[in-house]
C-alpha cells in the first residue's frame, strides 16, 4: 500500500446540479474545492469523480430529466461537460490549484492495457500537482458499454491509485438499517460486511444513476483493495475533511486488514460481466483447493459472447459463483474446445496452444470478502452438448 495520503472523492449529480433549474450549485462547488484545497495543503493527493454533466447539459437542450432518452443524455453530456469543467476550473483557481479532466469508458477500466494507461495518466497529473477529475465519457457510451454509475467508477479509481479513503458525498447521512423515511430508521455508523445491508439499498435519485446499492458495491470494491469508504451528506461545511476527522454523522465501511494485490483487485472487482462458465462441482472444488485452472472438460455451459483476455465469472452446477479469471479463449473457441474433447486444439483452432481455458495464475477463487454475482438465467446459457 502506498504511503502517500490519497483520497478519492465522489460527488453525485444531486449535489452538483440544482434539480429544478439544472444549473451548477456554485455554493456547494465553492465549499467542496475550498475543503479540497485545505486537504492538499495538508499533504493529501485528491482525485475527484464527479457526476453532473448530463444533468447540466439537459438544460441546454431544453429536455427534462424524466423525458430524456439515450440520445438526449449523450448530447446533454457533450453540452454539460464544459459547464462542469468551467465551474470547477474557476473555483479551483480561486484556491490556487489546477484541475484536469480524465474521461473514461468501461473498457478503459476493464481491459488491462487501457487500465494501466489510465493509471499512468492519473499518476502523472498527481505528480504534477494537478487534481484529476474523472468521469465516464457519457457522450459516446451506450447502455452496453457504460460503467453504469460513478460510485463504482470512484472505487475503481481508488483501487488504481491505492487510496486510503474513498469519500462518497450524497444527499443523505449514510447507510440506514432500513428506508430512512421509515420511523425508527437508524444510521449504520460502521460496518465490515456490506452484504448484510444489500436488501435495504434499492432506489436511485432523480438526477443520478446510482443509489445506496451502488455505494455498497463500491465500498466492497474499495475494501478489497485496503481502502476505507466514508459515505456522508455533502451538504456541510468542509464536506470531506469533516468526515475524515469524524466530526459529523456518516457511514464508515472498514477496509480489509489484508488487502488484495493490485492484480487481484483488478481481476475480481468487475464493473460488468463479460461472460461466464458453469463448470462441474468437482472442478469447482479443485479450483477452491488451488490445484489447477479451468480445463475444457470441466465446462457444462457458456454465457457469452466474450473474447480472449476478458475476465469471466465461473459458477458451479448450483449457480454459486466460485471464481473469476482471465480467459485464454473467446466464447466461440471455448465452445468448440468443450464440445470436441478428443480433438487436438491445433486441429480445432488452427494454431498450437494448450487447452486450459483459464490458467491457475490468472484466476482468483472468491471468498467471503467478495460480493458474488448472480448466475445468468438458464435461457441465456448455452449448454455444452457432447
Amino acid at each position: 500500500m502506498s504511503q502517500t495520503k490519497r483520497i478519492v472523492v465522489k460527488v453525485g449529480s444531486s449535489l452538483l446540479a440544482n434539480p429544478d433549474l439544472l444549473t451548477p450549485r456554485w455554493a456547494f462547488i465553492q465549499r467542496l474545492l475550498e475543503d479540497i484545497a485545505l486537504l492538499r495543503s495538508e499533504g493529501y493527493e485528491v482525485v475527484l469523480t464527479s457526476s453532473g454533466a448530463v444533468a447540466l447539459g439537459l438544460n441546454t437542450l431544453n429536455v427534462k430529466p424524466e423525458n430524456a432518452g439515450l440520445r438526449d443524455k449523450q448530447a446533454a453530456a457533450a453540452c454539460g461537460m464544459p459547464i462542469v469543467l468551467n465551474a470547477y476550473k474557476q473555483v479551483a483557481h480561486e484556491f490556487g490549484f489546477d484541475i484536469a479532466q480524465v474521461l473514461v469508458t468501461r473498457g478503459d477500466l476493464e481491459e488491462r492495457r487501457r487500465f494501466l494507461n489510465t493509471k499512468n495518466t492519473v499518476h502523472r497529473l498527481l505528480n504534477g500537482n494537478v487534481m484529476p477529475i474523472v468521469n465516464e465519457n457519457d457522450t459516446i457510451t451506450t447502455e452496453e458499454i457504460r460503467v453504469g454509475d460513478n460510485d463504482r467508477l470512484a472505487a475503481r479509481i481508488a483501487q488504481m491509485i491505492q487510496a486510503q479513503h474513498l469519500v462518497i458525498l450524497t444527499s443523505v447521512d449514510g447507510l440506514y438499517d432500513k428506508d430512512p423515511s421509515e420511523p425508527g430508521a437508524k444510521l449504520v455508523e460502521e460496518l465490515h460486511d456490506v452484504s448484510e445491508y444489500l436488501s435495504v439499498t434499492e432506489g436511485t435519485s432523480a438526477l443520478g444513476s446510482g443509489g445506496m446499492l451502488t455505494k455498497m458495491q463500491a465500498a466492497n470494491m474499495a475494501q478489497n483493495a485496503g481502502c476505507t469508504t466514508l459515505i456522508a451528506n455533502g451538504e456541510a461545511d468542509n464536506p470531506v475533511s469533516s468526515v475524515l476527522k469524524n466530526q459529523r454523522p456518516h457511514t464508515k465501511c472498514i477496509a480489509n486488514t489484508e488487502p488484495a494485490s493490485a492484480w487481484t483487485a483488478w481481476l475480481t472487482d468487475r464493473l460488468q460481466m463479460a461472460g461466464s462458465l458453469v463448470i462441474t462441482n468437482e472442478a469447482a472444488d479443485a479450483l477452491a483447493a488451488g490445484k489447477r485452472g479451468v480445463e475444457r472438460a470441466d465446462v457444462q455451459s457458456i454465457h457469452g459472447p466474450y473474447v480472449r483476455s476478458d475476465v469471466i465469472h465461473i459458477y458451479d452446477e448450483e449457480g454459486l459463483e466460485r471464481a473469476r479469471g482471465l480467459t485464454n479463449f473467446s466464447s466461440e473457441e471455448t465452445m468448440l474446445l468443450a464440445r470436441n474433447l478428443d480433438t487436438e486444439t491445433t486441429k480445432l483452432l488452427g494454431y498450437h496452444t494448450k487447452a486450459t481455458l483459464v490458467s491457475r495464475d490468472n484466476l482468483v477463487v472468491l471468498d467471503e470478502r467478495h460480493l458474488p454475482w448472480d448466475s445468468p438465467a438458464e435461457d441465456e446459457m448455452e449448454p455444452v452438448a457432447r
